[in-house]
């Protein structure tokens, strides 16, 4: 009993943290009025949800490392521990359920402020509930069907206290629910806009990216995997596709926000959106705000750039191969050497890994670098995040600010959800599509027949599916989406794919990788040598080249994804605790 109280009722203590003004009498009532006063108690409280549950750098940053498209050192031990079991899983302690806790007690006593005006309650109602359904989404991602709490529950409250799970689909209509109040309440004013506030865009931007995902889900996995069965509601894909469309719409009709394209700064103007201090309000919805001034920063250029503290994230070459060339024609070569193969290339990605011509700033002064292999795994090393300046590389101390939500997934999202719905069109793709890549110097017409290296990966037939798919995961890049894209796409098989890296025309032969006529890496079997400024990769259990002595370079971790991993399962302690909870049936 006792164990149960802490899990769902903390929060009367753990409030007080949140911000100066709950720091009182631990003992006062609830729904006394103590904490609840005027606009600015309700201010102040939404506030600490902002400060408590905006996504960190490690949310933003490393999204794709466990992904098929990104090779790193490690994985989660989820997928790489073939014996994986609920006594093993965590994620239902005190800490995973206070924040509903903390969210729902303000929803319930947020309306003893005293003299606002209904708009005003409904503004912070919405705000209450957006962050509610933020972190139920994220509770279903993770184990599928959780309990629903709208309310604090009463340590006295038997019923309440040992319920068992409702369903997925129950919780995602609530969640749902949620969303419509903050995207219809939530206000719009220049005063909550370009800020770190919650206001209805960055509500109607969420909204499309969880029906999104939700309507997807229940497309491709013909049973829910919380309980084996058929979906109950066989209309609710459709239905959250088609909420996704009309969130998308009322975005794409404010125009509020709109792609960043200077056609004079096509090479550079990607990247800038992610290596600035100052956030471009003219596309970024929301944002992890950094700044040097507030002494704000994050880790992710020493993370990048460290082979022991970071993970040495790579590209892979089976994803390197789907950017296009320039000329929107598709780049299918597995056998051209570094410096031939990223030429003419959609300019997204000399943004996104060390092509040659990158340079970065060494005691200060401008200096050519090519891909370095003690930091990087297949070659092509990511810069996406990174500030070109060495003295970033070994602090946490980057201050460019990370976009959390960003009309161009807006876009992609829209044109997903379309295409799913059998209602994609040339105009829908002008509207999309097309000025993405075109930002990205690529040729923008709309393919008419299928790319048969998309089709086999992904097992689809549908051209502007398989396009989509293709430009979601070149301009999301490392945002935090694919691991999410292939679990609601039934993909999770990619997972256990082998890591491709750049092509070796000959062992025991150094090569220049950025034209700078100084050697960087070299792959031998044995014994690594002297030449100076090179990197000797020798080949072992982890590498070994893919026609033995020539070919593209592969790098091994082993996974182990199946059916069951597309959800956890429930913890045995939490099971211990409430049997009623159940197992998911895969894990069972």
């Amino acid at each position: 009993m006792k164990k149960i109280i802490y899990i769902l009722f903390p929060a009367c203590f753990l409030l007080a943290s949140c911000e100066d003004f709950l720091n009182r009498d631990p003992d006062a009532e609830v729904g006394s009025g103590d904490y609840f006063t005027d606009e600015s108690s309700l201010l102040t409280y939404v506030n600490g949800f902002l400060n408590k549950y905006t996504p960190s750098s490690d949310d933003l940053g490393f999204g794709d490392g466990y992904s098929d498209i990104v090779a790193t050192e490690k994985s989660f031990t989820f997928l790489t521990n073939a014996s994986w079991t609920p006594d093993l899983q965590t994620g239902w302690a005190i800490s995973n359920w206070t924040p509903i806790y903390n969210i729902n007690y303000f929803l319930v006593h947020m309306r003893e402020a005293k003299g606002l005006s209904e708009a005003t309650y409904n503004h912070y109602e919405g705000t209450g509930r957006f962050w509610r359904a933020w972190q139920y989404f994220e509770k279903v991602k993770t184990f599928g069907a959780v309990p629903w709490y709208d309310e604090p529950i009463d340590p006295e409250d038997m019923a309440a206290l040992y319920k068992p799970r409702d369903s997925r689909e129950y919780v995602m209509e609530r969640v749902l629910e949620d969303l419509d109040f903050a995207c219809e309440h939530c206000y719009t004013s220049s005063d909550w806009i370009n800020c770190a506030r919650i206001n209805r865009y960055i509500a109607l931007a969420y909204k499309a990216r969880v029906c999104l995902f939700e309507g997807t889900y229940r497309k491709y996995h013909q049973v829910d995997p919380s309980t084996g069965e058929a979906w109950v509601d066989k209309l609710a894909s459709e239905r959250f596709l088609r909420e996704c469309v009309k969130a998308c719409e009322e975005l794409m009709t404010a125009g509020i926000y709109t792609l960043v394209n200077n056609p004079a700064q096509v090479k550079t103007q990607y990247r800038e959106l992610f290596t600035q201090e100052a956030v471009n309000t003219a596309e970024v919805i929301w944002a992890r705000q950094m700044s040097v001034g507030m002494t704000t920063f994050h880790d992710l250029t020493w993370r990048y750039t460290s082979g022991s503290y970071g993970q040495r994230w790579s590209l892979d070459q089976d994803f390197v191969k789907t950017y296009l060339n320039l000329d929107g024609s598709r780049h299918t070569a597995t056998d051209e050497e570094f410096t031939t193969e990223i030429e003419n290339r959609d300019y997204r990605l000399s943004q996104s890994i060390i092509t040659p011509g990158y340079t970065k700033l060494i005691g200060g002064v401008s200096t050519p670098t090519a891909p370095d292999f003690t930091v990087t795994l297949t070659g092509y090393q990511i810069i996406k995040f990174n500030i070109d300046d060495k003295a970033y590389e070994s602090a946490k101390v980057s201050y460019n600010s990370l976009p959390i939500m960003r009309y161009a997934e807006v876009l992609l999202n829209y044109a997903e959800a379309k295409a799913e719905l059998g209602e994609f069109s040339d105009d829908i793709w002008n509207k999309t599509i097309k000025p993405l890549r075109e930002r990205a110097g690529v040729d923008g017409k709309r393919p008419t027949s299928a790319d048969t290296y998309l089709q086999e990966y992904y097992g689809l037939s549908d051209c502007d599916l398989l396009e989509i798919r293709r430009e979601r995961a070149i301009e999301l890049l490392l945002e935090g989406f694919r691991y999410d894209d292939l679990m609601r796409w039934h993909a999770g098989e990619l997972l256990n794919k082998q890591w491709y890296g750049i092509y070796i025309p000959a062992m025991d032969t150094s090569y220049d990788l950025n034209g700078d006529g100084i050697n960087d890496v070299c792959v031998v079997s044995d014994k690594a040598g002297n030449e100076q400024g090179v990197t000797y990769i020798i080949l072992d259990n982890k590498y070994s080249l893919e026609n033995g002595t020539t070919g593209r370079l592969l790098y091994t971790v082993g996974r182990n994804f199946e059916e069951k991993c597309y959800l956890r399962p429930i913890p045995k302690t939490a099971l211990n605790i409430n049997p009623d909870l159940g197992q998911n049936y895969y894990w069972r």
